[in-house]
């Protein structure tokens, strides 16, 4: 059984013409009921005729394209222009007549070209039908027919705006899909700098201090086989960052936050690159932290990188505390360190680190020691985003 939600959407899903058919229909039938006969719109002071077969086709003219109103308005409108002149030429008068406001408006709300030329040529024919209309009735006075015209330019009038509103909808859906698409790709650019920038920076430091380590067999071994898998997390990383691109991919939190646990993998790491690294965790990780995680693991990787970068030796801190709302981070370098000769930084790294704790609501704050080193600071609330 189909769902009271579902109707809609599968009404929506119709052909356009099985969805005006109906429409088409009803005042097919409604301008044929005898009671209403002679009820009609009423122009130009024909006499009243009785219908017959001829009132027959001129409402079947005037109705039943309204079906293609929206496949073919152009169409549409004339025919149903012609049975409007027939109806009323002849004093039929049927409720059919109400039909060409409607096909003018579709008409006006679905023409992209031309409509200036569109507008005059109906015009002319409108007028050309009043000195019909002049002729063959009693000579009704002509503010009759100037109202009438009026009326016909505010259902064109109406079109226009409707035409105006779907077109402005349209630009601010696509503005809205354009900027969804770059706030996209400036995450995607920052989750890549934080990655490649990282375990670049760690496999650059490795290998200068291998280049010293001939000597010592052993040490050597040991730095090498940390270059080793410092380019297989990168490698992990980034297929993570590509599947995150795949749009079969799943979007749920899970796939995107690195775990908690994480940190001391990463200090791990930072550590064999030759980086004296103190770690301290307190807390428990709150059920729901939201995007707090993956913001708490971005601040400590970028802090340890430029630790690598600019301090490298210096004894280097890095303190985490979960609280029940937020999740508090802090890192510190003393001055003792030296820069290696890994590439230079752009300032991307805190920029993209201030604006990402900005968006979680939280602060934070990434400043020089007196003695040399430097320290970063964060409180990212936990659960705002996800």
């Amino acid at each position: 059984m189909i769902s009271s939600r579902r109707v809609p959407e599968l009404w929506r899903r119709l052909d356009v013409v099985v969805r005006d058919l109906p429409l088409a229909l009803v005042c097919f039938v409604l301008s044929l009921v005898p009671a209403f006969h002679n009820h009609g719109t009423q122009l130009g002071g024909v006499p009243d005729r009785p219908s017959d077969a001829v009132a027959v086709a001129a409402v079947a003219f005037e109705t039943l394209p309204l079906a293609v109103r929206r496949r073919w308005p152009l169409w549409c409108l004339a025919l149903v222009s012609l049975g409007f002149a027939a109806d009323q030429l002849r004093g039929y008068h049927t409720l059919a007549g109400s039909a060409l406001p409607v096909a003018l408006l579709t008409l006006s709300s679905r023409l992209e070209r031309r409509r200036q030329v569109t507008a005059v040529a109906l015009s002319v024919a409108f007028v050309l039908l009043a000195v019909a209309f002049h002729r063959a009735g009693p000579g009704e006075p002509v503010v009759e027919f100037v109202t009438f015209y009026l009326a016909l330019v505010l259902a064109w009038g109406i079109g226009t705006w409707l035409r105006s509103s779907r077109i402005a909808e349209d630009e601010r859906r696509a503005r809205a899909a354009e900027d969804a698409r770059t706030a996209e790709r400036t995450r995607i650019a920052a989750e890549l700098h934080d990655v490649v920038t990282h375990h670049v920076t760690a496999m650059v430091v490795q290998a200068e201090a291998a280049r010293y380590l001939t000597a010592a067999p052993e040490r050597l071994e040991q730095t090498l086989t940390a270059v080793s898998d410092t380019g297989r997390r990168a490698i992990t990383d980034l297929r993570h960052l590509l599947d995150l691109l795949n749009p079969d991919h799943g979007t749920g939190s899970g796939d995107r936050t690195p775990p908690v646990g994480r940190l001391l993998t990463l200090v791990e790491q930072t550590r064999r690159a030759g980086q004296p690294v103190e770690f301290s965790e307190e807390g428990t990780p709150a059920e729901a932290t939201g995007s707090a995680d993956l913001v708490a693991y971005r601040v400590v990787q970028e802090a340890l990188t430029n630790a690598l970068k600019y301090a490298h030796g210096g004894r280097t801190s890095v303190r985490v505390r979960h609280g029940a709302k937020e999740i508090t981070v802090e890192i510190s370098t003393d001055g003792s360190g030296s820069r290696t000769a890994s590439p230079g930084g752009s300032g991307r790294g805190l920029a993209g680190l201030r604006e990402r704790v900005d968006v979680l609501g939280g602060d934070f704050r990434a400043q020089r020691r007196p003695d040399g080193g430097f320290v970063v600071r964060a409180r990212i609330p936990a659960g705002s985003l996800t």
